[in-house]
């Protein structure tokens, strides 16, 4: 199989040489260099884009089990840490202070909480427990080389599920820890990825779902006491299953899917007759299902172009309740033992506020409040839904945010990672920042995004990969038609997933796009899939193909972007974090490399105390301002 490679594809090993140690980069200014920051004044118009990245809103949220209590993340120190506040409103209180926080959840008993925390974005989490006051904590798991997934607590909080790849470091296995000694036992070998999800109430079994693409698993039912695994849900057409929410007797779930579907539905499943019972289906997806603590309220959402719309249930006499009002955006909630729901907010004017909803008596409040860093959100620009036919007639969907008072701007196409993911309209302090400039943005949903279907989803998978790559010069020509933005002023930007897509249309559409500005993104795909960390290589096989096979091997050789990067004579930049699991820094050298030694123009930040994404705040900042003035420059109209 190497020697197939070498004669297959020359350039790719000649470049893996000067690559392969991350180490030995021979540009060191390409490791960025903070600079003192300077916000600009508040009202100034157009506003600095450090304002626009120091703005705060509240992440991750989850109430206590009495509802007496808000648990959220937050960077506002410069990295994620977790707070805790009233859930009537009040002053936070910052309970981590560490490198930052990846996950939390509250423990069953309503006074702890227990988190996870990594070293630099690596990925690899070391367990903590902590009191809800903040004073005293103690480590679980410590750090180790072993990729991590938390899954749940058992009904009385003695024990908790996680996947780990400590076995081999490829296979996520299923393991069961005491929540007192931290010492876990094997339940499940597994090959790939495996994952836990939701413990039976007061029972022995263990809901499990294994990986079998981007956009589907399969489900099992693990009993923790024999170790005999039970199949649930395996079709024959993949299907997606999520949010698993148990009756409290144990004798049924709840959960959405899509299997036998385009949209996903919410569905329950009775364990005794294995009879499964559809109670809400239409033409949106069911996102986000959830019971609250006492097994009474039923929630979940359901995606109407990107934004949320809220239903609940009550499940003992199956009539809805009344959806309280509550602003437009993107949704995340989280139920108490009782009757209080709390909403986190995302929308292109609010980065995140909380409310807080009791379900029983109708009262609705805010408890939590954005701040805007001094901007004003008058001045921030609602995206438009817009749809355009590709050139095989597939119908490709876009978030058009277009700069008030500009007459045909330039504009900044950008993709989202994933590639299952969705431009949804979220805040976005980047794309904000660029309409204040006057330049617009198009948060475009490629063919391979979820939320129109499953078929779309799947549109891009394997042998349709550079499809999708296709999609983004069909938007430039149908932005010429329809002409509100200026098409030949146009620049593409994505990271992860989205990163990969710059890399190949710049090559591939060499004379679509004036500038492309990639982050973390796949530049060699038979490396990237030969040694992908153990949390994609289950995903990937079919989403991508199984590598080891040599069609697969032949395929990617042929079809990767470095193979097209001496075809790149427009300006680049590039972001990566050296610490990156997911995609190495040796994915954007190489493409360094190539574009610099062709003699055209690229900018690198290359930064030494980060991963698969920018979250120190000094580096946020430099990478802002940097990215910002690349963009600007390029797009800027001729005089």
């Amino acid at each position: 199989m190497k020697h197939f490679l070498k004669v297959l594809s020359v350039s790719l090993l000649a470049l893996t040489a000067l690559a392969d140690d991350h180490t030995n980069w021979p540009y060191p200014e390409d490791t960025p260099k903070v600079s003192p920051v300077d916000v600009g004044l508040a009202g100034q118009m157009p506003a600095d884009i450090t304002r626009f990245l120091m703005v705060r809103g509240a992440g991750g949220t989850a109430l206590s089990k009495d509802g007496k209590s808000l648990a959220f993340t937050s960077n506002v120190t410069g990295s994620p840490q977790l707070w805790i506040m009233d859930a009537a409103g009040g002053q936070p209180k910052q309970l981590t202070y560490g490198n930052g926080v990846t996950f939390f959840r509250w423990h069953p008993d309503g006074e702890h909480l227990i988190y996870g925390a990594d070293n630099n974005g690596d990925e690899r989490e070391a367990y903590y427990m902590m009191k809800r006051d903040g004073l005293s904590e103690r480590q679980l798991m410590p750090f180790s080389d072993a990729f991590r997934r938390f899954g749940s607590f058992s009904s009385d909080g003695s024990k908790f599920s996680f996947a780990s790849t400590e076995r081999n470091g490829r296979d996520f296995d299923i393991y069961e820890a005491d929540t007192a000694t931290g010492e876990s036992r094997l339940l499940f070998q597994a090959e790939f990825g495996y994952f836990p999800a939701s413990y039976q109430p007061n029972g022995d079994h263990l809901i499990i779902t294994q990986t079998v693409g981007e956009d589907a698993n399969n489900v099992f039912l693990l009993n923790t006491k024999n170790k005999e695994l039970k199949t649930l849900f395996k079709p024959e057409v993949s299907s997606a299953y999520q949010g698993f929410a148990w009756a409290a007797d144990g004798s049924h779930f709840y959960y959405s899917t899509n299997q036998d579907r385009e949209y996903t539905a919410l569905a329950k499943y009775d364990l005794a007759s294995g009879k499964v019972t559809t109670l809400y289906e239409g033409d949106h997806d069911v996102e986000a299902v959830r019971l609250n603590g006492d097994k009474t309220y039923l929630s979940w959402q359901t995606n109407h172009g990107g934004y949320s719309k809220l239903h609940v249930m009550n499940v003992k006499t199956g009539k809805m309740v009344k959806t309280a009002e509550l602003p437009d955006g993107v949704y995340s909630t989280s139920w108490s033992e009782g009757s209080k729901l709390s909403v986190r907010i995302s929308a292109f004017d609010r980065p995140g506020d909380v409310f807080v909803w009791d379900v029983k008596s109708g009262d609705v409040e805010q408890v939590y409040a954005s701040n805007l860093a001094g901007l004003n959100a008058a001045t921030m620009v609602k995206p438009e839904s817009i749809t355009f036919k590709a050139r095989d007639g597939v119908t490709v969907q876009g978030l058009l945010y277009l700069p008030k008072g500009v007459k045909k701007p330039a504009v900044v196409v950008d993709v989202h990672g994933g590639p299952t993911a969705q431009a949804r309209p979220v805040w976005l302090g980047r794309t904000q920042y660029l309409v204040g400039k006057g330049i617009a943005v198009l948060d475009i949903n490629v063919r391979g995004s979820t939320g129109f279907g499953k078929t779309y989803a799947r549109l891009d998978n394997m042998e349709k990969r550079r499809d999708s790559v296709r999609d983004l010069a069909d938007a430039i020509a149908w932005m010429k038609e329809d002409g509100r933005v200026d098409g030949d002023r146009a620049a593409v930007m994505g990271g992860s997933y989205g990163g990969y897509m710059v890399n190949a249309v710049m090559g591939l559409y060499p004379e679509a796009f004036k500038a492309g500005a990639s982050f973390v993104g796949v530049s060699n795909w038979v490396r990237a899939l030969e040694e992908a960390s153990p949390g994609l290589k289950a995903s990937d096989l079919i989403e991508y193909g199984d590598i080891r096979e040599e069609k697969w091997q032949k395929f990617y050789a042929e079809n990767s972007p470095i193979n097209n990067a001496h075809r790149i004579k427009a300006p680049m930049f590039f972001e990566h974090g050296v610490n990156d699991p997911r995609d190495p820094v040796t994915e954007s050298d190489r493409m360094v490399k190539v574009i610099r030694d062709n003699g055209f123009e690229v900018e690198y930040l290359r930064f030494p105390d980060e991963g698969h994404s920018v979250r120190k705040m000094k580096n946020r900042i430099t990478y802002g301002r940097r990215l910002a003035a690349f963009l600007e420059k390029h797009l800027a109209a001729e005089k």
